[in-house]
């Protein structure tokens, strides 16, 4: 046997008899009495941070506070321990004449992982750490499976997305990552408020899923008899309520696309979308940039932000180029020269940029965007005026209609944001939709489909719109120094164990 094998199996042995250990102590309370699981509440009234950023105010003070134990060593007839509740960690100073025979007694034999709520006095130890002196012990819950060690426990890195729960316990950083998380998207809510936008909310579940270039998830209604598809997109539905009258709408909520998975990529993702009526996207830039400073000045306190060593202004007006230009600019190739669809081939093949039959010119440029420059566009930058090919939904430029009025954010190399001057001539939708349907009958899986209802609310009249995407998990990924965008989502799609 072999010496890796012989240590799993030491491992494994240890680790059956530790259950064991817990559950027998689990057991041993039980018969006197002392069940933690039939424990309903305990009422703090004070959280480590709180006790250890005031200390003047508490000390000596009574205080209950609760959390679960991460260390303990007794010494005699005196226990030390640290707790942690959702703000950190506190010191616990527990000795045998301060609580009773049985409270002391229990209390050695609770484990790291049990969770307790303890009331007593705040005070300074000789070593100068905060401390609760301990006056009263509860057990509140027994843990009945050891928690991994420290330093070594919590490096696998599919371990920690399979078990959040325990991944959150041991790492203040990523704990740390998720309160950001929520501060980011509460910071939007209360900028998209500010300007007078009504938060709304949309179906999941959809007979025709639009608004992106995506594959949808497909699903059966039994009540009904009938197929139905997960959302890909907010769009149309909140385009729907322009056309009722709400003027200024947006939705932050999951989407979910049946597509792979890698760093920036995750099948079910939080998507926010936002339509103001009579405006353009113009005034989305103007809107985007403002609402970027704002987060990030009230969640980090700056406007710089640093993203694996790389310094980002967003304080800075973002720049903007259009698509043909930047294209150009790294790539070498003048796509405004270019006339024909052969000679947008023939570019191609001369820079190794690889396209299908079904590609018109527009598709090529942005396979050339695709290969040359996105890479680059690492300061926030606009990227404007995209071939209509690849933009089924957006208004055309008015003296240029082979171009549409469309920018996508650009940070990191990332996309960040897509925004239109939303399309709201019917006809001109109705044929944007033949052309997807013809996409998708040559093979394009990620082609709309005709949506007469959409169709039906453009007739009713929809006013000039702009309309823009933000995908807030690459922007929690910015703000919070992630790498990946599984570090940012709490419970990430992971491929099965088996």
């Amino acid at each position: 046997m072999s010496e890796t094998n012989e240590n799993v199996i030491s491992t494994e042995q240890e680790l059956s008899e530790l259950l064991q250990i817990r559950r027998d102590k689990l057991t041993a309370l039980q018969e006197a009495g002392r069940d933690p699981f039939k424990e309903t509440r305990f009422d703090r009234t004070a959280m480590s941070a709180q006790i250890k950023n005031a200390f003047e105010t508490f000390e000596n003070q009574q205080v209950a506070v609760a959390g679960r134990i991460m260390s303990k060593r007794g010494m005699g007839k005196a226990i030390f321990c640290h707790i942690q509740d959702r703000e950190g960690q506190i010191q616990l100073y527990i000795r045998k004449d301060a609580v009773t025979e049985t409270e002391f007694a229990d209390f050695r034999k609770y484990d790291v992982g049990d969770i307790i709520g303890v009331n007593g006095y705040v005070f300074k130890t000789q070593t100068g750490e905060i401390t609760v002196h301990v006056e009263k012990v509860k057990l509140l819950s027994k843990s009945l499976r050891p928690l991994p060690e420290k330093y070594h426990g919590m490096t696998n890195t599919d371990l920690r997305y399979r078990q959040r729960y325990t991944d959150l316990i041991m790492n203040e950083d990523v704990r740390d990552t998720f309160i950001k998380r929520s501060r980011i998207i509460s910071s939007i809510r209360r900028y998209l408020d500010a300007q007078g936008f009504l938060e709304v909310e949309t179906p999941m579940l959809v007979q025709n899923a639009g608004g992106a270039a995506a594959r949808p998830f497909l699903t059966h209604f039994n009540a009904l008899d009938q197929d139905l598809k997960l959302r890909i997109s907010l769009e149309l539905y909140l385009k729907r309520l322009i056309v009722g009258g709400l003027e200024k709408v947006y939705e932050i909520g999951r989407v979910f696309r049946n597509e792979g998975m890698d760093t920036k990529h995750n099948p079910e993702f939080t998507l926010m979308e936002l339509y103001q009526a009579y405006t353009d996207f113009h005034g989305m830039m103007d809107l985007t940039e403002n609402l970027y400073r704002h987060v990030a000045e009230e969640v980090l306190g700056t406007t710089t932000v640093v993203y694996n060593g790389v310094e980002i202004d967003l304080g800075k007006p973002f720049a903007r180029i259009t698509m043909t230009d930047a294209v150009k600019q790294y790539s070498g190739v003048d796509f405004h020269e270019i006339r024909t669809l052969e000679e947008a081939r023939a570019a191609a093949k001369a820079h190794g940029v690889e396209y299908e039959d079904r590609h018109q010119i527009g598709d090529i440029l942005n396979l050339f965007f695709d290969a040359f420059v996105e890479e680059h566009l690492i300061q926030p930058t606009f990227l404007t005026e995209h071939p209509v090919e690849i933009s089924p939904l957006t208004k055309r430029k008015p003296d240029d209609p082979a171009h549409v009025e469309r920018f996508e954010l650009f940070i990191n190399g990332w996309e960040m944001a897509n925004a239109y001057s939303e399309l709201n001539d019917p006809i001109d939708q109705r044929e944007r939709f033949r052309a997807q349907e013809e996409q998708l009958a040559k093979g394009d899986e990620e082609a709309n489909t005709t949506d007469e209802d959409f169709l039906n609310a453009l007739e009713i009249g929809m006013p000039p719109t702009g309309g823009i995407g933000y995908g807030i998990d690459r922007l929690c990924m910015l703000l919070t120094d992630s790498a990946a965008i599984r570090d940012v989502l709490l419970f990430p799609t992971m491929k099965p164990l088996d």
